[in-house]
Protein backbone atom coordinates (compact mmCIF):
# COMPACT_ATOMS: atom_id res chain seq x y z
CA UNK A 1 0.00 0.00 0.00
CA UNK A 2 1.64 3.50 -0.91
CA UNK A 3 2.10 6.01 1.65
CA UNK A 4 -0.38 9.06 1.38
CA UNK A 5 1.06 12.18 0.41
CA UNK A 6 2.04 15.02 3.31
CA UNK A 7 -0.41 17.57 2.85
CA UNK A 8 -0.55 20.67 1.17
CA UNK A 9 -1.26 24.42 1.63
CA UNK A 10 -4.51 23.87 -0.81
CA UNK A 11 -5.75 20.60 1.71
CA UNK A 12 -4.61 22.46 4.42
CA UNK A 13 -7.06 25.74 3.50
CA UNK A 14 -10.10 23.52 2.99
CA UNK A 15 -9.57 21.72 6.00
CA UNK A 16 -8.98 24.71 8.19
CA UNK A 17 -12.09 26.73 6.46
CA UNK A 18 -14.32 23.78 7.83
CA UNK A 19 -13.13 23.63 11.25
CA UNK A 20 -13.76 27.53 11.77
CA UNK A 21 -16.93 26.97 10.16
CA UNK A 22 -17.57 24.58 13.12
CA UNK A 23 -16.77 27.06 15.61
CA UNK A 24 -12.93 26.31 15.82
CA UNK A 25 -13.92 22.92 17.40
CA UNK A 26 -12.68 19.42 15.48
CA UNK A 27 -15.57 17.28 13.63
CA UNK A 28 -17.33 13.92 14.24
CA UNK A 29 -16.43 10.97 12.56
CA UNK A 30 -20.07 10.58 11.10
CA UNK A 31 -20.62 14.34 10.27
CA UNK A 32 -21.25 14.62 6.50
CA UNK A 33 -19.00 17.27 5.63
CA UNK A 34 -16.12 15.28 6.47
CA UNK A 35 -17.32 12.63 3.92
CA UNK A 36 -17.35 15.38 1.68
CA UNK A 37 -14.19 17.17 2.12
CA UNK A 38 -12.40 13.77 1.80
CA UNK A 39 -14.05 13.54 -1.87
CA UNK A 40 -13.24 16.68 -2.23
CA UNK A 41 -9.18 16.12 -1.97
CA UNK A 42 -9.38 13.21 -3.36
CA UNK A 43 -9.86 14.66 -6.48
CA UNK A 44 -7.33 17.45 -6.42
CA UNK A 45 -4.97 17.73 -9.47
CA UNK A 46 -2.40 18.00 -7.26
CA UNK A 47 -1.55 14.46 -6.25
CA UNK A 48 -0.94 13.16 -9.65
CA UNK A 49 -3.79 10.06 -8.74
CA UNK A 50 -3.37 9.35 -5.26
CA UNK A 51 -6.72 8.72 -4.77
CA UNK A 52 -6.84 6.29 -7.33
CA UNK A 53 -3.64 4.35 -6.42
CA UNK A 54 -4.20 4.22 -2.35
CA UNK A 55 -7.50 3.65 -1.31
CA UNK A 56 -6.65 5.31 2.36
CA UNK A 57 -5.62 8.46 0.63
CA UNK A 58 -7.39 11.47 2.19
CA UNK A 59 -10.25 9.01 3.97
CA UNK A 60 -12.99 10.28 6.19
CA UNK A 61 -10.58 8.82 9.22
CA UNK A 62 -7.44 11.02 8.07
CA UNK A 63 -9.20 13.86 7.30
CA UNK A 64 -11.19 14.24 10.38
CA UNK A 65 -7.74 13.44 12.31
CA UNK A 66 -6.48 16.56 10.19
CA UNK A 67 -9.34 18.58 11.26
CA UNK A 68 -9.16 18.01 15.02
CA UNK A 69 -5.13 18.73 15.33
CA UNK A 70 -6.36 22.01 13.37
CA UNK A 71 -8.72 23.04 16.25
CA UNK A 72 -6.02 22.13 18.52
CA UNK A 73 -3.73 25.01 17.57
CA UNK A 74 -6.21 27.41 18.15
CA UNK A 75 -4.84 29.76 21.19
CA UNK A 76 -7.72 29.42 23.22
CA UNK A 77 -7.91 25.79 23.10
CA UNK A 78 -7.16 24.41 26.74
CA UNK A 79 -6.45 20.91 25.81
CA UNK A 80 -3.22 19.10 24.45
CA UNK A 81 -2.01 20.94 21.45
CA UNK A 82 -0.79 18.64 18.90
CA UNK A 83 1.53 21.12 17.73
CA UNK A 84 1.40 19.90 13.86
CA UNK A 85 3.40 21.01 11.82
CA UNK A 86 4.84 24.33 10.37
CA UNK A 87 2.36 24.40 7.71
CA UNK A 88 -0.55 23.43 9.94
CA UNK A 89 0.43 26.29 12.18
CA UNK A 90 0.95 28.89 9.25
CA UNK A 91 -2.40 27.77 8.08
CA UNK A 92 -4.21 27.86 11.50
CA UNK A 93 -2.56 32.13 11.95
CA UNK A 94 -3.54 32.47 8.75
CA UNK A 95 -7.20 32.13 9.42
CA UNK A 96 -6.75 33.53 12.73
CA UNK A 97 -5.26 36.85 11.47
CA UNK A 98 -7.62 37.38 8.43
CA UNK A 99 -10.31 34.80 8.51
CA UNK A 100 -12.66 36.73 6.37
CA UNK A 101 -9.96 36.29 3.50
CA UNK A 102 -8.88 33.30 4.19
CA UNK A 103 -12.47 31.66 3.93
CA UNK A 104 -13.07 33.55 0.58
CA UNK A 105 -10.23 31.67 -0.64
CA UNK A 106 -11.63 28.25 0.29
CA UNK A 107 -14.78 29.13 -1.04
CA UNK A 108 -12.65 30.33 -4.48
CA UNK A 109 -11.02 26.86 -4.56
CA UNK A 110 -14.04 25.07 -3.76
CA UNK A 111 -15.56 26.95 -7.07
CA UNK A 112 -12.79 26.38 -8.96
CA UNK A 113 -12.77 22.22 -7.98
CA UNK A 114 -16.64 21.89 -8.75
CA UNK A 115 -16.14 24.03 -12.07
CA UNK A 116 -13.22 21.71 -12.99
CA UNK A 117 -11.73 24.70 -14.20
CA UNK A 118 -8.53 24.47 -12.00
CA UNK A 119 -8.15 20.43 -13.61
CA UNK A 120 -7.64 22.23 -16.64
CA UNK A 121 -5.11 24.35 -15.82
CA UNK A 122 -1.30 23.50 -16.68
CA UNK A 123 1.34 23.94 -13.94
CA UNK A 124 3.42 26.89 -13.84
CA UNK A 125 6.91 27.37 -12.13
CA UNK A 126 5.72 30.29 -10.50
CA UNK A 127 3.22 28.28 -8.50
CA UNK A 128 5.84 28.10 -5.98
CA UNK A 129 8.94 30.47 -4.27
CA UNK A 130 12.74 29.68 -4.44
CA UNK A 131 11.82 27.23 -1.58
CA UNK A 132 9.34 25.50 -2.77
CA UNK A 133 7.02 26.99 -1.23
CA UNK A 134 3.19 27.85 -2.52
CA UNK A 135 1.21 30.91 -1.62
CA UNK A 136 -0.39 30.66 1.76
CA UNK A 137 -4.08 30.36 -0.17
CA UNK A 138 -2.52 27.26 -2.28
CA UNK A 139 -1.04 26.30 -5.11
CA UNK A 140 -3.91 25.87 -7.28
CA UNK A 141 -5.42 29.39 -6.96
CA UNK A 142 -1.66 31.02 -7.73
CA UNK A 143 -1.63 28.68 -10.93
CA UNK A 144 -5.50 30.22 -11.61
CA UNK A 145 -4.27 33.64 -11.29
CA UNK A 146 -0.64 33.24 -12.69
CA UNK A 147 -2.79 31.54 -15.57
CA UNK A 148 -4.98 34.78 -16.19
CA UNK A 149 -2.40 37.44 -15.29
CA UNK A 150 -1.17 35.98 -18.63
CA UNK A 151 -4.23 36.32 -20.89
CA UNK A 152 -2.80 37.80 -23.95
CA UNK A 153 -5.93 39.10 -24.88
CA UNK A 154 -5.99 41.13 -21.30
CA UNK A 155 -2.57 42.04 -21.68
CA UNK A 156 -2.74 43.51 -24.98
CA UNK A 157 -6.17 45.67 -24.04
CA UNK A 158 -4.43 47.19 -21.33
CA UNK A 159 -1.42 48.05 -23.39
CA UNK A 160 -3.11 49.50 -26.23
CA UNK A 161 -5.25 51.43 -23.68
CA UNK A 162 -2.35 52.90 -22.17
CA UNK A 163 -1.01 53.80 -25.69
CA UNK A 164 -4.24 55.63 -26.47
CA UNK A 165 -3.85 57.71 -23.41
CA UNK A 166 0.22 58.49 -23.94
CA UNK A 167 0.44 56.36 -21.02
CA UNK A 168 4.38 54.95 -20.63
CA UNK A 169 4.58 51.39 -20.96
CA UNK A 170 6.90 50.99 -17.22
CA UNK A 171 6.57 49.48 -14.12
CA UNK A 172 4.22 50.97 -11.51
CA UNK A 173 6.78 50.32 -8.63
CA UNK A 174 10.21 50.56 -10.27
CA UNK A 175 9.74 52.54 -13.16
CA UNK A 176 11.64 49.86 -15.38
CA UNK A 177 11.18 50.24 -19.20
CA UNK A 178 11.56 47.55 -21.23
CA UNK A 179 12.20 49.33 -24.28
CA UNK A 180 14.67 52.26 -22.92
CA UNK A 181 17.21 49.45 -21.90
CA UNK A 182 16.54 46.90 -24.51
CA UNK A 183 15.76 48.93 -27.51
CA UNK A 184 13.49 48.05 -30.12
CA UNK A 185 13.81 44.21 -28.86
CA UNK A 186 11.29 45.88 -25.21
CA UNK A 187 9.26 48.24 -27.40
CA UNK A 188 6.03 47.49 -26.52
CA UNK A 189 6.87 44.88 -23.44
CA UNK A 190 5.44 44.94 -19.86
CA UNK A 191 4.08 42.60 -17.43
CA UNK A 192 0.24 42.90 -16.38
CA UNK A 193 -0.83 42.03 -12.34
CA UNK A 194 -4.04 41.75 -10.85
CA UNK A 195 -4.79 44.34 -7.82
CA UNK A 196 -6.36 42.21 -5.88
CA UNK A 197 -6.45 38.74 -5.25
CA UNK A 198 -8.78 36.83 -7.64
CA UNK A 199 -10.26 35.15 -4.38
CA UNK A 200 -10.90 38.26 -3.26
CA UNK A 201 -12.06 40.06 -6.13
CA UNK A 202 -14.55 37.13 -7.31
CA UNK A 203 -15.51 35.43 -10.02
CA UNK A 204 -16.46 38.56 -12.21
CA UNK A 205 -14.83 39.25 -15.28
CA UNK A 206 -11.85 41.41 -15.19
CA UNK A 207 -11.61 45.12 -16.16
CA UNK A 208 -8.24 46.76 -17.15
CA UNK A 209 -8.63 48.69 -14.22
CA UNK A 210 -8.36 45.55 -12.36
CA UNK A 211 -4.59 45.47 -13.74
CA UNK A 212 -0.94 47.11 -13.45
CA UNK A 213 1.82 47.25 -14.73
CA UNK A 214 4.65 45.59 -13.63
CA UNK A 215 8.20 44.41 -14.80
CA UNK A 216 9.38 40.69 -14.65
CA UNK A 217 11.20 41.30 -10.94
CA UNK A 218 8.86 43.32 -9.38
CA UNK A 219 5.82 41.02 -10.89
CA UNK A 220 7.54 37.95 -9.19
CA UNK A 221 7.87 39.86 -5.73
CA UNK A 222 4.45 40.73 -5.63
CA UNK A 223 3.48 37.07 -5.46
CA UNK A 224 6.35 35.76 -3.78
CA UNK A 225 4.81 34.12 -0.55
CA UNK A 226 5.76 34.58 2.97
CA UNK A 227 3.98 32.64 6.07
CA UNK A 228 0.64 34.39 6.29
CA UNK A 229 0.71 36.78 3.18
CA UNK A 230 1.14 35.82 -0.70
CA UNK A 231 -0.21 38.71 -2.42
CA UNK A 232 1.35 42.09 -2.78
CA UNK A 233 -0.10 45.56 -4.79
CA UNK A 234 2.35 47.63 -6.69
CA UNK A 235 1.78 50.32 -3.77
CA UNK A 236 2.79 47.73 -1.29
CA UNK A 237 5.52 46.48 -2.90
CA UNK A 238 7.09 50.11 -3.18
CA UNK A 239 6.38 50.58 0.80
CA UNK A 240 8.43 47.58 1.31
CA UNK A 241 11.11 48.58 -1.19
CA UNK A 242 11.12 52.25 0.96
CA UNK A 243 11.54 50.06 3.85
CA UNK A 244 14.13 48.41 2.91
CA UNK A 245 16.13 51.39 1.16
CA UNK A 246 15.40 53.14 4.43
CA UNK A 247 17.31 50.29 6.44
CA UNK A 248 20.08 50.08 4.37
CA UNK A 249 20.91 53.45 4.75
CA UNK A 250 20.47 53.13 8.58
CA UNK A 251 22.71 50.30 8.88
CA UNK A 252 19.48 47.80 9.91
Amino acid sequence: MSTSPAWTRDELLLACALVVENGWKSLSQGDPRIADLSDLLRSLPIHRGAGQANPRFRSAGSVRFKSSNLATLHDEYTGVSTKGGHLDQETVAAFRTRPAEMLEAAAALREGISSEELHKLPEHPDEVDDQGNSAIEGRLLARRALHRERDRGLRDLKIAQAEKHGQLLQCEVCAFDFSLFYGTLGKGYIEVHHLLPLHISGPRETTLDDLAFLCANCHRMCHKSRPGESWRTPAALRTEMAQARADSLSGH
